[in-house]
């Protein structure tokens, strides 16, 4: 018998491992690397963009790091410079769309795609946006506060919320 998509689709073959978490203190200011840290019902604590909704916590997949290091002509890349919160390997972030997962004690859901800002160009270099394009990882409301730390798992949670909707393309 054939699996179905939804089937498919609700299979993992691990789990995610936290490796990097980082806040702003201040806007514009360079990411400070931390853990663990407290996800409240707005976000990571410390953080300047604390605040609840849609896009409370960005994260982004290890994976992904040299790819945009390649693609912007780069040896390798230090996640500070991208500006998300968190640095997940071994899951692959786009398939936990519209899908809630625990990660350390905090569960999330994720919102949609983590779109590269215009400030890539300056800190990348020229074509610094494109590179990013594709790569930049999810973005995730709060469900259920908790603490995060390296090492953590992330772990897909819920099965009956899987097809609820497309907030965004995977």
């Amino acid at each position: 018998m054939t699996d179905t998509i939804a089937e498919l689709t609700a299979r993992f073959p691990r789990s995610g491992t936290v490796t990097w978490i980082g806040i702003r203190p201040e806007r514009k200011s360079p990411l400070v690397s931390v853990s663990p840290v407290e996800i409240t019902s707005n976000g990571l604590a410390g953080d300047h963009r604390n605040r609840p909704g849609k896009r409370a916590v960005t994260l982004i997949q290890a994976e992904h790091l040299p790819a945009i290091a390649s693609l912007a002509g780069l040896e390798a890349l230090d996640p500070t410079l991208l500006r998300r919160n968190i640095v997940v390997s071994g899951i692959n972030l786009i398939a936990l769309r519209n899908s809630t997962f625990r990660i350390g004690s905090a569960l999330l859901r994720g919102t949609g795609l983590c779109a590269p800002c215009s400030r890539m160009e300056q800190i990348l270099g020229p074509g610094g946006y494109n590179a990013v394009r594709g790569h930049g990882g999810i973005t995730a409301e709060v469900v259920e506060p908790g603490t995060v730390a390296l090492g953590d798992a992330l772990i897909w949670d819920n099965a009956d919320d899987r097809h609820k909707g497309d907030n965004f393309p995977g």
